[in-house]
Formats: C-alpha cells, structure tokens, sequence
C-alpha cells in the first residue's frame, strides 16, 4: 500500500531536524549558494528545506513524490520511476543530465549538482530504502513535535480531515497534495495558502502526465523528421554545388 508523509504547519516550530538528519543520513554536504538557485533552500546538497513566512510561520519543502509524476513521463530514459511505496526514485546510472524533469515539475524540486564534474538530478528520494526495510523516512523520525508524520497515504488523508473536522478554525478547510495534478505523497495540513509551494498557484486535479506524454511521444517522430530534412537539404545542397563545379571547369 502506497506511503506518504503528512505535514501538519501549525506544529512546526523551525528547528530544521529534519534538514540536519537528511543531510547526515545521505552525507550530504553544505553547499554554497548559487545566484542562480531558487530561494527555497532546495539545492543538489539540500533535499529537504524549512521556508520561514511571516508570522512565526515554518513550512517544510522537499519532493512531493506525485502520485503521477510529471518528471518521470518526460524521463527519455527512464532514470525515475514511481515505486509502490509512494516514493519517486531516481536512477543516476541512467540519467543523461538533461534536465527534462525539472522543467516538467510544478514544485521546481530536482536539481542539477553543479559541482560533480559529472552532474546529475539530485532530490529527495522519501527514504524509500528504510520504508521498503520497514522503517520510517529519516526526516519524520527526527521530527521533535511530530509536525511531520509517516504512514498509509489513506489513513493520512483521513487523520488530516479529522483534524480540520475537529477544529474547523485552526486550518484552511484542504488537504494539500490528496487531490492536486492526480494526488502527491507528501500532504500538507495548514492554516496559511500555500501556493507558493508550486509555480502556479493553482495546479488543478488533472495529472501533468496527461499533458507532458504526447508531447514527449512526439520527440522520436520530430528527431527522425528533422533528421530526414536536414539530410535532404544537405544532398540538394551538395549537388547544386557539384552541378556549379561542373559547369565551372567546363568553362
């Protein structure tokens, strides 16, 4: 049964453990920051970030894992795929650096590692060895308050309801992540929009797949048609200037 990890806003009080154990369980290094990186904290070294509103408000970042993910449909080799757990993996073995899935993300998760002489895509990849060994995500472990918490996407989605049933003025009135672009397995509880979260605030129910696979299954036929086109151009080229070579040497 698929997993997922539920952020409740109002019980994060900032105190970045789940950034420092992510670091640590992945030995992630502390990078320096690029102009041009996003200023959301994310980067090849920072899989998980905490974005500070006004306020006192803490909002945790880190890879959706959508249920339907845009990044690996646009994949050409199939460096990510969507596992059973819930989590989105990513296979560097395969990966041709071209950076296809972070245009198609709507969050602006993946990132490229700027500093490997080879780089690659690098995001959070929701513990998925410890969730397939039977252990919970690193980063919900480590959560002091439990702002952050682990376990089946559905009985998530039911505790966060029961949550806003219970005290309907305490949060806006929505699950974030159980319905937008086909579901995500990270969920977000909130008294605060949190649109910001992604490039447009609203994204809408329909999965991006439905949108980014046709596109992407065009890509083989328009290589080979460009490919066909160039070469006969070439061919029409060359023999016009052999036919003037000719016609010169005649002269």
């Amino acid at each position: 049964m698929s997993k997922a990890i539920l952020t409740d806003i109002t019980k994060c009080i900032g105190c970045l453990e789940c950034v420092k154990v992510c670091k640590n369980t992945y030995g992630l290094e502390y990078d320096v920051p690029r102009t041009w990186q996003k200023n959301d904290g994310l980067s090849a070294q920072n899989w998980t970030a905490v974005l500070q509103k006004p306020g006192k408000k803490y909002i945790r970042k880190q890879c959706r894992h959508c249920l339907e993910p845009a990044c690996v449909t646009v994949c050409p080799v199939g460096a990510l795929h969507k596992t059973a757990e819930g989590a989105v993996m990513y296979d560097s073995d395969k990966c041709l650096g071209c950076r296809y899935c972070m245009m198609a993300c709507p969050y602006g998760i993946p990132r490229y590692d700027w500093d490997k002489p080879v780089p690659y895509i690098r995001k959070c990849i929701m513990c998925y060895p410890k969730i397939k060994n039977g252990e919970q995500p690193a980063c919900t472990a480590a959560c002091p308050t439990e702002a952050t918490i682990f376990g089946e996407r559905d009985a998530l989605i039911a505790e966060a309801h029961k949550r806003i049933k219970e005290t309907p003025g305490k949060y806006i009135d929505k699950v974030w992540g159980e319905h937008e672009i086909g579901g995500t397995s990270v969920l977000y509880l909130s008294d605060i929009d949190l649109g910001f979260l992604s490039y447009q605030p609203h994204l809408g129910n329909t999965p991006l797949p439905n949108r980014t696979e046709p596109a992407m299954k065009a890509v083989p036929i328009a290589f080979a048609g460009m490919g066909g086109l160039m070469y006969g151009l070439n061919w029409i080229i060359r023999r016009r200037m052999d036919k003037q070579g000719k016609k010169e040497n005649e002269e």
